[in-house]
């Protein structure tokens, strides 16, 4: 039975029954109108709040949706490796439904993602100097402990859960024209794709990565799956491969692909800040410096933003404080 769980399509009929079923734990995010930044970009913009989320990010919708699934089915527990938001996502639906759940992380993981991690009562291991290597320690206790393996990307309930935000954006703004999406595993990015062009294929999907964590980008150029380089300080965008069953879905369907160095990433933290008040993750802010690149392109568009997480560090908090862009909102 555990088995079949890998074999659920990845479809919009799914996600409107996740919908359904993470309806009892989860209140629907804003997605609100922006005169600022729609000012500055020439398009009418809307910000998607996943930061909203009990565990600050948009993951905790497909662990809920994977978790209810596999109540029903297992009491061993549950192990997956994650950089944090994930991770803090499968602990805190797990906890949700009594399964025992073990989170392998990188040894230089967010201090505050992992307390976050603890909190739940969540079985914590700090291993390997990257996800990549996170993700063969989890796989070695996998086989050790006979836990149920929960991959952070190749999982269809995990797609099918998160694709209910965009559910909530088209239904806010049913005219959407185009949507800016940051990429690591690809959960998100597939979602989008799943939902939105489903429901209506001329909208615009748009990806940002990490130049210095650019699998996803690599892959996408490539036309397959690619390795790269993984030095991003910027969890939500560290990982070193791209996936099997979110690049089946992102391969042919995204519009563009915008890369950023580390310190326009720092400089998104600090815009979303200035322009919407709001405190987010490297990542999370991604989408703001994204539009700003894709200014042309975008222009006159009803377009939305992902806000996908909030979790930085104290450190990156500080850094991006420290820059022009957060008291003045300055752009070269």
């Amino acid at each position: 039975m555990l088995e079949k769980l890998s074999e659920q399509p990845v479809s919009l009929i799914e996600t409107i029954r996740a919908r359904e079923v993470i309806k009892p734990y989860l209140t629907p995010t804003q997605c609100l109108f922006n005169s600022r930044l729609s000012k500055l970009l020439g398009a009418d913009v809307y910000i998607k709040y996943e930061n909203q989320n009990p565990t600050g990010s948009f993951k905790i919708r497909g662990g809920i949706n994977l978790m209810a699934s596999l109540s029903k089915l297992t009491d061993s527990g549950v192990i997956t490796f994650s950089t944090g938001n994930h991770g803090l996502s499968m602990a805190t639906s797990a906890a949700l439904f009594n399964i025992p759940a073990t989170i392998v992380v990188p040894d230089n993981n967010t201090p505050a993602k992992n307390r976050k991690i603890l909190e739940t009562d969540a079985e914590l291991i700090e291993t390997g100097q990257t996800f990549e290597q996170a993700s063969q320690a989890a796989e070695e206790l996998c086989q050790q402990r006979g836990l149920y393996y929960v991959h952070p990307a190749n999982q269809p309930q995990l797609i099918n859960g998160v694709g209910t935000e965009f559910l909530e954006i088209i239904e806010t703004v049913p005219d959407l024209d185009a949507v800016i999406v940051p990429i690591g595993a690809g959960s998100e990015v597939a979602a989008a794709i799943t939902t939105l062009k489903t429901i209506n294929p001329s909208i615009q999907i748009y990806a940002v990565q990490a130049e210095s964590s650019n699998a996803a980008w690599n892959s996408w150029k490539s036309g397959e799956i690619q390795t790269a380089e993984n030095t991003t300080f910027a969890g939500g965008f560290a990982t070193g491969i791209a996936y099997d069953l979110p690049f089946s879905i992102y391969k042919n369907a995204i519009t563009d692909f915008v890369l950023l160095s580390e310190d326009e990433i720092y400089s998104s933290i600090a815009l979303a800040a200035y322009y919407s008040q709001t405190m987010l993750e490297g990542a999370g802010a991604s989408t703001i410096m994204a539009a700003i690149k894709l200014k042309q392109q975008l222009k006159g568009k009803k377009v939305a933003l992902q806000f996908s997480g909030c979790n930085a560090s104290a450190n990156e908090i500080h850094k991006a404080c420290q820059l022009k862009e957060f008291e003045s909102g300055f752009i070269a």
